[in-house]
């Protein structure tokens, strides 16, 4: 089964991406086949994420190259959301963009003809185009439901000039978020926001969407995201970064989780940020202080750790 998977321009996506494509083929071994589809410069980020599962993935994951599209402002060769600085709107503008990065994508498609399509939630087109050729097309979103459901909640709901929001319509307590500390694309106007219907309407319209999340986890908020997006099934089958079973991974237990396994049964709490946020080495590192700090006069140990 050869299964052709399609990522968004971030080391963010790529990353879990080629994490799901090295489940997959460990999956069926010999019987699934997963390809990577990038733009050249991102080629770099692939190999980099293939490594952390030993030199057997390279051999199980293919990539191909396709493209990227001719973007205004941007200089060539920057193709990637993470290299970009100030100039990553126009690398999230040119992912939505369908007349942009439809037409490369496209050609692949035809061109590799694969059994099924997983593909990055900006890449809208990508449905109409799999049904076409008669072909199963998934959504792996590397966002967990809670993430997605507020950002879809929020979207056109910003007041500039607001200094916090608060998200209606979630389950349990009320949630209230700077707008400060919101991505990007949710802090533009309202009618720029609205280029990302078309993605939302994607959605529903595939034959589903993989979350990277296990099924366990925020429950309450997977079934209300589930709900808000209309979608006709969901598989949670993160998080696809922890290690595969030494059989299937050919490389060592991560010192990450080596250390995670030796604490105490509900004793950590993980903190994620990622995606849209680029945060440096020394944020990282002042937010690790302030979290201990918190909690300095608790009873509860703590530690603060990075990776």
């Amino acid at each position: 089964m050869r299964i052709l998977l399609i990522p968004f321009f971030a080391t963010s996506h790529i990353g879990p991406y080629i994490d799901f494509a090295v489940r997959l083929a460990a999956a069926r071994p010999g019987a699934v086949e997963p390809t990577v589809a990038v733009t050249p410069a991102n080629v770099a980020v692939v190999r980099s994420a293939l490594e952390r599962h030993g030199p057997a993935a390279s051999g199980t994951v293919r990539i191909v190259t396709y493209p990227f599209p001719r973007v205004d402002g941007l200089a060539p060769g920057v193709e990637n959301l993470s290299t970009a600085g100030d100039d990553a709107w126009r690398i999230d503008a040119a992912a939505i963009d369908e007349a942009l990065s439809r037409p490369a994508q496209e050609a692949l498609l035809r061109e590799r003809s694969p059994d099924a399509v997983v593909s990055d939630y900006h890449f809208f087109w990508t449905s109409s185009i799999a049904a076409e050729l008669g072909l199963p097309c998934v959504v792996f979103s590397v966002i967990a439901p809670f993430s997605g459901l507020v950002m879809r909640i929020l979207a056109g709901a910003v007041v500039s000039g607001s200094r916090d929001v608060t998200v209606p319509g979630l389950p349990g307590p009320e949630i209230r978020i700077p707008v400060s500390e919101l991505p990007e694309f949710l802090r533009r106007p309202a009618k720029d926001q609205g280029t990302f219907s078309p993605c939302n309407a994607a959605q529903a319209r595939c034959l589903g969407v993989a979350y990277n999340t296990f099924a366990g986890m925020e429950q309450e908020y997977r079934e209300a995201n589930v709900r808000a997006k209309s979608l006709k099934r969901c598989y949670f089958v993160g998080p696809v970064s922890l290690p595969l079973p030494a059989a299937a991974a050919g490389t060592s237990e991560s010192p990450c989780i080596r250390w995670l396994d030796s604490r105490p049964s509900c004793s950590v709490v993980y903190v994620c940020f990622g995606t849209y946020a680029a945060i440096s080495e020394d944020q990282l590192r002042e937010l690790a202080l302030g979290l201990e700090a918190t909690y300095l006069q608790s009873p509860l140990p703590s530690r603060s750790c990075g990776w």
